[in-house]
């Protein structure tokens, strides 16, 4: 175990990563680390692609002697304390691809030293880091687990585009190979998370709580989802409803919409996969799976049936999606069904430009071949509109200005006024 000065790197530098490494980089030597040469250097200049870190502070931080960048495996030799942040994707198919962890943990490995710690962030199934991640760190390395070298497990909690609940102010739930360890790992979180820690009696444990704290918000809204179709065949607001609910003091505040991204879209089905493994079939998660993963879709169907119910032509028809995030004040695109609403449009015949002024458009063309735009043309009108994500940048749009005299406005988020939409999911 470590007994000297700790110094930290911080492997993966996205939503999860940076934040992070800034807390550290204020108080240890903290090296930060990426293999996307583009993002160290965009870090270096102060810009942060993901918004989460502002540019003062980047700046500010990179200037403390104690805090640096780089996508060199060289510069992260010296630590003793690898903190990893990689993403935990799913393949077309829902199924957990391992790659990022497998790969940062032989990299680790062919650096490990004696007593070094390893922590590993990333969300996984109960029982992922001891069971993958520590033997290929054993055999990369040629060193014992818990006796070379040891190994902790502090899941994320971070809440992209949170300005409130950053990283320092959400509770840390750590965890250590053994007690030791264990003690250690909280001790070193503790420096930096003022809301405090709770550390798990295992690594298996926090890597549970943490798979589950998302698969029941995606049972959650899922449950909200299925209430809007019901509520919508029944001719009833569910932005209503919900609000008349609330007032009971225990109801459980969810909203309907899309459920995306690289957590609560993602992580279910890491936990349904290992419970197949085990022979037992999930069905309330994967029920709430199928469920939200299908809302793009109808969110699409229920608009083709609203412009035919008011004579708009479909075929070649214009439709403005606003936002294409998986969540609200955010930039990142990954996983966000909100591109399923669009394939389901374009199916149709619809001619479909989707606005979203935090998309980096190079990048998202790379991975989808769709229409969008940062700046909306101007005199540019449509037949319908969508509101898909809930950019704060949106509530200064001028409805108006964009409709046709037929035209339509769906509104996914309940996010403009009632009175000027024509129809609320």
């Amino acid at each position: 175990m470590i007994k000297g000065v700790v110094e930290i790197a911080v492997i993966g530098l996205g939503y999860v990563g940076l934040p992070l490494a800034i807390e550290f980089g204020k108080k240890f030597k903290t090296i930060g680390f990426d293999i996307d040469e583009n993002r160290i250097n965009e870090l270096k200049d102060g810009n942060d692609i993901t918004f989460e870190i502002e540019k003062k502070i980047l700046k500010k931080t990179l200037k403390n002697n104690l805090f640096y960048v780089s996508n060199d495996i060289e510069d992260i030799r010296h630590a003793n304390v690898y903190i990893v942040t990689v993403p935990t994707p799913i393949d077309s198919g829902n199924r957990p691809v391992l790659t990022p962890l497998i790969k940062v943990s032989e990299m680790i490995g062919s650096i490990l030293k004696d007593n070094d710690v390893v922590i590993y962030e990333s969300t996984v199934y109960p029982g992922l880091t001891e069971e993958i991640c520590v033997p290929i760190l054993e055999r990369i390395s040629n060193r014992k687990f818990n006796s070379n070298f040891f190994v902790g497990y502090s899941p994320e909690r971070i809440n992209p585009g949170d300005k409130k609940h950053t990283v320092s102010k959400i509770l840390k739930v750590t965890s250590g190979s053994n007690e030791q360890t264990a003690e250690f790992v909280d001790k070193l979180y503790k420096t930096i998370i003022s809301a405090g820690t709770y550390k798990a009696s295992s690594i298996k444990v926090a890597e549970a709580a943490k798979i589950i704290e998302n698969s029941q918000r995606d049972i959650n809204i899922a449950f909200v989802n299925e209430l809007s179709k019901i509520f919508n065949l029944l001719e009833i607001d569910t932005e209503e409803v919900l609000k008349a609910a609330s007032t009971k003091w225990n109801f459980l505040n969810f909203k309907p919409g899309l459920v995306g991204g690289h957590c609560i879209g993602v992580d279910p089905y890491y936990l349904a996969q290992k419970a197949q493994q085990l022979g037992y079939h999930p069905e309330i998660i994967l029920s709430g799976r199928r469920i939200n993963d299908s809302m793009g879709k109808y969110i699409a169907s229920e608009l083709i049936k609203l412009m035919i119910k008011n004579g708009i032509t479909v075929l070649k028809s214009s439709v403005l999606v606003l936002g294409v995030t998986f969540k609200e004040n955010c930039p990142d695109f990954r996983n966000t069904k909100v591109i399923n609403i669009i394939k389901e449009l374009i199916s149709y015949d619809c001619e479909v430009l989707v606005f979203d002024p935090l998309v980096d458009i190079v990048d998202f063309k790379k991975n989808h071949n769709i229409n969008i735009v940062n700046t909306l043309p101007a005199k540019l009108k449509f037949d319908s509109i969508i509101l898909a994500v809930g950019h704060d940048q949106f509530k200064s749009i001028n409805l108006n200005d964009l409709k046709k005299d037929k035209s339509l406005i769906y509104d996914v988020k309940s996010f403009f006024n009632k009175d000027k939409v024509d129809k609320r999911l």
